[in-house]
Order: C-alpha cells, then structure tokens, then sequence
C-alpha cells in the first residue's frame, strides 16, 4: 500500500512538471493557459501511447525477437512453470541477440505481457538462477509495474525534450532577454534532472518488491541472489552495447553500468544497489525460505 501511495504522489509530481514547463512556454507566449492545456493534452496522449504500444516498442528498441517453444525450449519451460505457480496467464517469450545478461517484462496487463533474456543471459545463468530471474520480471507484470514504468519514461523523455525546447523558446524571445536567458539557463538543467530523479525514485522502489516477490516465488532467494551478482558482474563487463538507455530502468540489472562511473552515478542509477538486493535476499534466506517455497 505505502509502495502504490509513493508511486502516485511520484506521478503526480511528473504531471505536475510537465505541466509547470507548459505553463512557462505559454507565459512567454502571453497565454500560458494554452501551455497548460496542450502539456495536459501532451499527458492524455503519452498514457494512451504507453498503453497501447509500450510492449512492441520495448521489443524494438531492444532488438528482441518473440521465440516458440521449439526454438527456446528452456526458457519457455520455466516461465510456464513460474506462470502456473504466480497465477498469471503464460506470456509471451522473447530474446533480444545481445551478449550483456539482462531480462525484461513488458505489456499493459498480464494478458498482454512478454518477458525477454538476452542471449548472454541464457548462456552465463543455471536453471535456479534463471527461474529467480523470471520470478522477477513476473512479478513486475502481476504487480502492473511495467506499465507504470513504460508511462514514467515516456512522460520523463517527453519532459526533457519540452524543457529544451521551452529554453531555446525563451532564448528567441527578445522582451526580456536577461531574465529569458536565466530561466532558460535554469529550466533545462532542473526540469529533466527532476523528471528523472522521479523515474529512478519509481523505479527504485519496486525493484525491492519484485525481488521479495521473486524469492517468496520460487522459495530460493539465493538463487535469484547469485544471478543478480552474475548478472551485475557481466554488465560491467560487457562490451557490447546494444541494450537502448531510455528502457535501461525495465531491465532486472542496470544495463549502463559499465558506463555509470562518475562521481554522481550513484544519485542517477536506474535501479538500487546490487549489493543491498543481495542483502536483503540473504536476509530472507536466513529467515528459513525453503526451495518449495514454504517457511519452515
């Protein structure tokens, strides 16, 4: 409950900057009413978008094919299992051809979802550490995360773009040139840097949930414990970078670790640490989680 109630004050928070970029676009136009209600309209059209196209753009920007069971025998036996075990309808099955190990759920509801491993994935994982994953990613799509996640990036691209162009907009304005250029200066650095400390807040906190869904799943968190470690170890080492950032926050591991080295890498990663997942997966373990997926 206090996880939904933080993820709708959070979108709140985006509508509301998306808003406050057409408010300031409109004033400088004399009709910021006008700005208001076309990023309202903005809003309506990026959630139906979502809605409707998110899953089949996933699968695009990733490269990821949709696979049958006679091509992916493996795999498709361990999502039926997990699926029968989660009560959710079997999904479809896809794999995106890349060597960086990675999985990821998309689809508006679960009669419309697809989990996708990579191919790196497929081969460096054991069947326990692979059903842990997908545990995972179904229980994003019981909990309807994906779609929540789909919506917060588009509406997060859709500001920074908006807050650009707003600044380049008030750049030209030639009435108040000096304060123009200040609120420019201001708005194109603090609107997308908000959007995305919102999307990562959001995404941050149901990577927690999922894993703890995951583990009371398959009732083996280490499983899943190991595979998050193996998985984190191989994006930072993969040279191969075809994985599209602006899904990075769908997949189970952050796919641009290799390049996150800064100072601030920490405040903007898409997803928590790795480490304190393994810790708390470590925890439940100790607590008497059995491989059947009963406490003792």
């Amino acid at each position: 409950m206090f996880a939904r109630a933080k993820t709708g004050l959070l979108f709140l928070l985006m509508t509301g900057a998306l808003l406050g970029v057409g408010y300031v676009i409109g004033f400088v136009a004399d009709a910021w009413q006008t700005g208001l209600v076309a990023m309202l309209a903005v809003s309506v059209l990026i959630g139906t978008y979502s809605y409707f196209f998110s899953k089949n753009a996933a699968l695009r920007a990733n490269r990821a094919r949709i696979v049958t069971e006679q091509e992916e025998p493996r795999l498709h036996a361990i999502v039926r299992d997990l699926s029968f075990k989660a009560g959710l309808p079997m999904p479809e099955v896809g794999i995106a051809d890349t060597m960086m190990p990675n999985a990821f759920a998309t689809g508006r509801n679960p009669a419309n979802a697809a989990v996708v491993a990579t191919r790196g994935l497929m081969q460096m994982l054991s069947d326990d550490e692979l059903k842990g994953v997908f545990a995972h990613e179904l229980s994003h799509v019981k909990n309807r995360d994906i779609l929540v996640m789909s919506v917060v990036s588009t509406m997060a691209a859709t500001i920074s773009y908006a807050a650009r162009y707003a600044a380049w907009f008030m750049l030209m304005d030639g009435k108040y040139k000096a304060q123009a250029t200040m609120i420019a200066l201001i708005l194109s650095i603090t609107a997308p840097a908000a959007a995305l400390m919102i999307q990562l807040g959001i995404s941050r906190s149901r990577e927690y949930l999922a894993d703890e869904s995951a583990a009371l799943m398959t009732g083996d968190p280490l499983a899943l414990a190991s595979a998050l470690r193996r998985i984190d170890g191989g994006c930072a080492a993969a040279q191969e970078r075809s994985v599209n950032p602006s899904y990075a926050n769908l997949m189970i591991a952050n796919p641009l670790k290799g390049r996150n080295k800064t100072l601030l890498s920490g405040m903007f990663r898409t997803h928590p640490p790795i480490e304190e997942r393994i810790r708390r997966l470590e925890v439940m373990a100790g607590r008497g989680y059995l491989h059947e997926g009963r406490r003792r």
